[in-house]
């Protein structure tokens, strides 16, 4: 891959503009495409940092493919921007594919101007909501941009992106200062050469910038690395030099692993884990001393993390980034937070120590296991009672932080009386009396979710507390023959938490079905498998994916699928066989 610009963009760049150069004389500036009539109050990229901090994701809404609304989220509308605004974030990230928007080809390569227009018209609805604004182009990374391929054609990819920046340049030219601009979402990148190109598009995007006119060479722009992970655009990132925009570096953080995409059985956060959350982060901002930062993504999932580690998770992220200068903005597909439809955050909590973190205060957070090696698990997000069994005291544990219990209610605003021995708070244990307890918890108590508690400190977010009932659930088969091609649906019938927690997936020759290496790992994920790409579940199923059932198939013998829901403690698992 060469490490200069395609020959093809050069004698494209060298046509348009040997006209203006004479020897000896400097070029003439280049007539703006747009001619604005408002005014623009610039805006550094540190100040523009600074005034997004937090941001939240319009996710799989302009940017899902083929079209807005293609996924899983209807048009957006004005009230999704003035419900983030009024819970408290500062701006909004706006993806946007322009893949299947193209009315036109080479060299021109035109956009649909109704989709322009469209663009145009969910920025100024954020605007109007007071938000600032960040938009990129998005999976076009992966559509027809991808750098990385062997077979990339890079002439096509690097004019394709000059041409669509000039034309969104030219359609947002006039926007207030409060928007900003990113080049690709997440640009694909496998080693330097591929690294030198993204270094291009963002030259190429710069370019495009100035071309298209109006207010856009002052206007801040966040540039991007290989796949803006924060080790590779450590590693490539090259600035671009002879630009005037003011400029910040974007990278996304998912990290780690296994805890954000539920592989291997992990359903804790370590003491470990957080401290390479920090270096993470540390490393970065060692590696770009004076470049404003924004982590334009992260999340860890509410589908599939559990719910004390999770906010933990959010803590450590969003209060180092803080401490370290770098913005943050929270990644929501319109599955995982925001309810667009009710208006609802699906875990308030989460987003109160998000909002609480970015603000530098301490947050009081509700413990879970974090020891990797132990045989089950427990969490001071939920208080959870055997089916049958008769209350008892229950107690959890919170990391105070400087903070004191100041009151708990339970849902509907009734506040629990520590004067009539409801509750007990002793340093960071909480103690809940039986007597209180057995309104929700007793011997004919039905399975399911009871009741929510909030815990209320004198300082930072709240907590929440669900309680719930819980019995092994019943599955609609033991065993069946795995059909290739296809995901396996196994009814069941839920007693509890309507969730699985991991699955185990071991050989009838005890042979791991995937991973061997997670032998090394605690009994709580050796063996075990990986949300979504081998497992998931649904209101009515627990699911083995295709890919799982096509390793059993190849490997030719029975597996074992073991299912563990919450609480993960002995018992409350459930066996199945896929024969060959």
């Amino acid at each position: 891959m060469s490490s200069s610009l395609s020959l093809g963009w050069r004698l494209r760049v060298l046509a348009a503009t040997a006209s203006y150069f004479m020897i000896g004389e400097a070029a003439p500036a280049k007539s703006s495409a747009v001619d604005c009539t408002g005014t623009f109050t610039p805006i550094s990229a540190s100040e523009y940092v600074k005034a997004i901090n937090p941001g939240w994701n319009l996710g799989n809404t302009l940017d899902a493919v083929p079209d807005e609304g293609s996924w899983n989220n209807p048009p957006v509308e004005p009230v999704t921007f003035e419900d983030v605004k009024s819970t408290g974030f500062k701006s909004v990230r706006i993806p946007v594919t322009y893949a299947d928007h193209y009315v036109g080809s080479s060299p021109d390569w035109t956009i649909d101007p109704d989709w322009l227009q469209r663009v145009s018209d969910v920025v100024d609805m954020a605007l109007d909501a007071g938000l600032y604004v960040l938009t990129n182009m998005h999976h076009d990374s992966w559509e027809w941009a991808d750098v990385s391929k062997d077979d990339a054609n890079l002439t096509m990819i690097e004019e394709k992106i000059h041409r669509t920046w000039v034309q969104i340049g030219e359609t947002l030219a006039c926007k207030s200062s409060m928007v900003a601009f990113e080049p690709i979402n997440e640009p694909p990148a496998e080693d330097a050469d591929d690294g030198a190109e993204i270094n291009k598009i963002n030259e190429l995007f710069l370019q495009a910038l100035q071309e298209s006119g109006g207010f856009n060479t002052q206007r801040v722009v966040t540039l991007v690395g290989g796949g803006m992970d924060s080790v590779k655009t450590s590693q490539w990132f090259q600035a671009p030099s002879g630009y005037e925009n003011p400029w910040a570096l974007q990278y996304h953080y998912y990290s780690p692993y296994d805890f954000i995409f539920g592989a291997w059985g992990k359903t804790i956060l370590s003491d470990s884990d957080e401290a390479a959350i920090e270096a993470d982060l540390e490393r970065v901002r060692g590696n770009f001393t004076d470049v404003p930062l924004v982590i334009g993504e992260f999340d860890a999932s509410p589908l599939n993390c559990e719910p004390a580690a999770r906010r933990r998770w959010t803590d450590v992220v969003v209060r180092k980034a803080a401490a370290l200068g770098t913005a943050v903005m929270l990644w929501d597909n319109g599955e995982d937070h925001l309810d667009r439809g009710t208006h609802a955050w699906k875990d308030v909590h989460e987003i109160r120590v998000l909002l609480r973190a970015a603000a530098g205060e301490s947050n009081s957070l509700a413990t879970a296991t974090s020891d990797a090696s132990a045989a089950e698990q427990s969490s001071a997000a939920y208080l959870f009672h055997k089916a049958g069994d008769a209350a008892a005291d229950q107690t959890i544990a919170v990391d105070l932080n400087g903070n004191a219990v100041d009151l708990i209610s339970v849902e509907g605003g009734q506040l629990l009386d520590s004067a009539e021995g409801d509750y007990a708070v002793e340093g960071g244990e909480i103690t809940f009396a039986a007597a209180w307890l057995a309104r929700f918890f007793n011997e004919t108590a039905v399975p399911g979710s009871k009741a929510n508690l909030t815990i209320t400190f004198t300082a930072g977010a709240t907590a929440g507390v669900e309680l719930v009932v819980w019995d092994l659930p019943t599955l609609g088969a033991v065993s069946s023959t795995a059909v290739s091609g296809s995901d396996l649906r196994i009814p069941v019938t839920w007693a509890g938490l309507e969730q699985v927690a991991a699955v185990k997936m071991l050989r009838s020759d005890g042979v791991y079905l995937f991973d061997d290496w997670t032998q090394y790992l605690g009994p709580l994920q050796a063996a075990y498998g990986t949300w979504t790409s081998q497992w998931n579940w649904d209101g009515t199923a627990v699911i083995l994916t295709s890919t799982t059932v096509d390793a059993v198939i190849a490997a030719g013998v029975p597996s074992v699928f073991t299912f563990d829901f919450y609480p993960r403690v002995p018992g409350n698992s459930l066996n199945y066989t896929l024969n060959v």
